[in-house]
């Protein structure tokens, strides 16, 4: 397995695993799937800005992908990211989320970032975990903010000081 910065070609794959996200679990907080052309944009927006997005990939199979983008949009923030890192269902908790998470705090502290926030669904213990695991801590619990699979959901925000 390898983690390596995504291109192109990866798209599709990287697409499915956002998609599952959204129709079957908490991860993301939307409600319809995106379609290619929107992937297309979120990456290129990335690159555009220099955020890094990296896959894990083995044999030309996506395991999981992750990213760095703005916290907020406002020019006081550019120092801070928020991460996002997705796994496919299949290989929750072999470690592929670590590794993804390890390498774009990496390359946050490359590129000169301060700290890195995490938005995650209070109930997502895994990603808690995980998180926690890399030395993030909690910073704030927002009740209720998130209406998704006919109840309310609460977002943890994460935070790693560089």
């Amino acid at each position: 397995m390898q983690i390596r910065p995504a291109n192109s070609n990866d798209l599709p794959q990287i697409l499915d695993i956002y998609n599952h996200a959204i129709a079957h679990t908490t991860a993301v907080y939307d409600y319809v799937p995106h379609t290619p052309e929107m992937r297309q944009q979120w990456f290129a927006v990335k690159q555009e800005q220099g955020y890094p997005v990296l896959v894990a990939e083995e044999n030309g199979d996506i395991k999981g992908f992750g990213a760095l983008g703005p916290f907020r949009a406002w020019a006081a923030y550019k120092f801070t990211v928020e991460n996002a890192v997705y796994v496919k269902e299949a290989e929750q908790g072999k470690g592929i989320g670590k590794l993804l998470m390890t390498a774009l705090i990496g390359e946050a502290k490359r590129l000169g970032f301060h700290t890195i926030v995490a938005g995650i669904d209070a109930e997502n213990l895994p990603s808690v975990r995980l998180h926690e695991g890399l030395r993030f801590r909690e910073v704030a619990c927002f009740k209720e903010v998130g209406w998704k699979f006919d109840r309310w959901l609460d977002l943890k925000f994460m935070q790693l000081i560089l």
